[in-house]
């Protein structure tokens, strides 16, 4: 698959009686206009930039036997042209996004399925005991779902201190790349259907398993319930996570996979289900998150504050509905003595409850040159060996080369902060006003009443409730409720689509454009399974900067289901979106440059190339 994007032509002629005009008054400093000399070389000048085409005179390739024998141009005149450059390309560029058609926004049909909202995310509203949402709050909040009135939504009564968060800043209008309601994904697992019991059997799993080095996690594990994990998730049809010759193993086990929309259903309602190159390769978690992060004469370490693995949260049902009810949960969360390197599901779920260092670690790592001497206050590669990307234009020039303003770390860093904002319109658009699917905590209040009070009309799929995940989970904590990392459980916005996941797949699909992703990942190492505060050498296959990009990306989502609150099909969906906004993103960065330059090229998740 590729998709060639060329360089937009600009005119940059044009107005020069205006500008004629314009010299014939007085300039703010008192001084004289322009002379008709001046005027016509203004026009000629203009013509220059003409020749040159939209990158302008500045870097475009000189073949003439010397500069000096062209035309100079004025100062005026090429700022005149350039600013009809900015004009013009932004009138092109609007153009685009308004050409560019809104898709279809399938959903699963849970809410008009159950109108006492079992299939829905309610949390934040008030509740009855059984966790049912009060059917007047949920009408006011359909009501501003509907009208996406900022008065409508003040209107919504809340069951506890906790607000909805952002449902109205979604609805922002974006001025870099495609618009929210431009973005696409598949319907998500309905609430009675294989699909979704298939993801909550492997959370369930997840749950059980949190304090398992991920060391254990291979070909020739000897753990028993890593071995039981794998048996009964082979045999759920329905399971969506990635595989080896059709089978799930200890080495692919809750890792990340993700979901297409599938070309050959119009409605847009089915995923294509695929596993990025590189995410079943090596250690689970992403070499990325064991090197220490150079901040100039700063350095972030790689070792987290770990979470002791106390009692799951939200596993108490008084708990549970307190926190449905969006109260501030009464439990609080305690901590290892000593710092260490992510070495089990637990760890995973802590740096995704609060990665605010998420977005610039590799970009800082990719950028900086190795330092021997203090390997924290450098980054993977030597200065005469940098990671850039082979297409990246100054690598042919002589005598620049890129900074904050273009193709520099400052500059990536700044697009990769605009697009992870603009991501969570994108994400949040589709939780608020398209889908608003049931979070895992809120489903395992279905399942408790369906077991433990036989409330029969609470359709879970039998995969599921004959579960030996759901059995053992009932076994350790008393009730058939989801155990959790976070105490609060999830945020107070939809399952579906991950908010987390389609910020990780923008940012790291920039950083493969960015980067040369083909580049061997150096020197990879893992935690030592007897002291998690020690890194040891892995040894193996090589592993790729794409592919631990793509881990990285995987990680910081599956962080997330980890800790309990996002399902595997959250994540999958999202990570589609994030590379599509980037894909937008960086054709509208492309055509504003003045370097000589092809496009972009990367390997999208899916493994298909692109040059954009």
């Amino acid at each position: 698959m590729s998709d060639k994007i060329s360089r937009h032509d600009i005119p940059t002629t044009g107005a020069a009686e205006q500008r004629h005009h314009a010299r014939q008054e007085q300039n703010g400093d008192g001084a004289k206009h322009g002379t008709r000399r001046e005027f016509i070389g203004a026009g000629a000048a203009a013509a220059a930039l003409a020749v040159a085409g939209p990158a302008g005179p500045a870097l475009a390739k000189d073949k003439s036997a010397g500069a000096s024998d062209r035309p100079q141009a004025s100062a005026a005149s090429y700022d005149e042209g350039f600013r009809r450059r900015a004009v013009e390309l932004r009138q092109k560029l609007a153009h685009d996004v308004a050409s560019a058609p809104i898709p279809p926004h399938p959903h699963n049909g849970d809410q008009q399925r159950y109108p006492n909202a079992i299939g829905s995310d309610t949390r934040g509203l008030p509740h009855d005991e059984r966790g049912e949402v009060n059917a007047e709050a949920w009408r006011l909040a359909n009501v501003a779902f509907s009208t996406r009135s900022p008065a409508d939504f003040e209107k919504i009564p809340l069951g506890g201190a906790r607000k909805l968060v952002n449902p109205v800043g979604t609805l922002a209008v974006s001025l870099d790349g495609l618009n929210a309601s431009q973005f696409q994904l598949p319907a998500a697992p309905a609430l009675a259907s294989p699909a979704r019991a298939a993801d909550a059997v492997e959370i369930y799993w997840q749950s059980l398993l949190r304090d398992v080095p991920f060391t254990e996690y291979n070909e020739e594990t000897s753990n028993p319930d890593i071995r039981a994990a794998v048996d009964e998730l082979n045999r759920i049809a329905a399971f969506q996570g990635p595989k080896v010759n059709g089978r799930v193993t200890p080495q692919t086990l809750f890792r990340g996979s993700v979901a297409y929309v599938d070309p050959a259903d119009p409605s847009g309602a089915t995923p294509r289900w695929v596993t990025p190159p590189g995410v079943i390769d090596g250690p689970l978690v992403s070499q990325f998150l064991y090197r220490d992060v150079p901040l100039g004469n700063q350095s972030l370490s790689a070792k987290i504050r770990a979470y002791a693995p106390t009692p799951d949260f939200l596993t108490k049902y008084d708990e549970w509905l307190h926190v449905q009810n969006g109260n501030v949960p009464r439990e609080r969360i305690t901590y290892e003595s000593t710092p260490r390197y992510i070495s089990n599901g637990r760890d995973l779920g802590a740096y995704a409850h609060t990665a605010q260092a998420f977005n610039f670690v590799a970009n800082q790592l990719l950028s900086a040159p190795e330092f021997a001497a203090e390997p924290a206050y450098g980054g993977i590669y030597p200065a005469n060996k940098p990671a850039t990307a082979p297409g990246d234009p100054y690598l042919r020039s002589k005598t620049q080369g890129g900074a904050s303003g273009t193709f520099g770390a400052a500059y990536y860093q700044s697009i990769i902060a605009l697009a992870s904002s603009l991501a969570i319109r994108i994400n949040y658009y589709q939780k608020w006003y398209e889908q608003r699917i049931v979070r895992p905590e809120a489903f395992s209040g279905l399942v408790h009443h369906r077991l433990a009070n036989k409330v029969s009309d609470y359709p879970i799929h039998d995969s599921l409730l004959g579960s030996q995940a759901l059995e053992r989970s009932r076994n350790k904590n008393g009730t058939f409720l989801l155990g959790h990392i976070f105490p609060e459980g999830a945020p107070l916005h939809s399952s579906y689509p991950g908010g987390a996941a389609i910020i990780a797949a923008v940012t790291v699909t920039l950083l493969k454009a960015f980067y040369d992703e083909s580049r061997e990942f150096p020197n990879p190492v893992q935690p030592d399974p007897k002291d998690p505060t020690r890194l040891i050498p892995y040894r193996g296959p090589p592993l790729t900067v794409g592919g631990e990009l793509n881990k990285l990306a995987l990680n910081y989502s599956g962080g997330r289901t980890w800790g309990g609150i996002h399902w595997r099909s959250d994540a999958a969906a999202s990570f589609p979106q994030g590379e599509n906004l980037a894909i937008s993103l960086l054709r509208e960065q492309k055509a504003t440059f003045a370097e000589p330059f092809d496009g972009f090229s990367f390997t999208r998740f899916d493994g298909s190339k692109i040059t954009v």
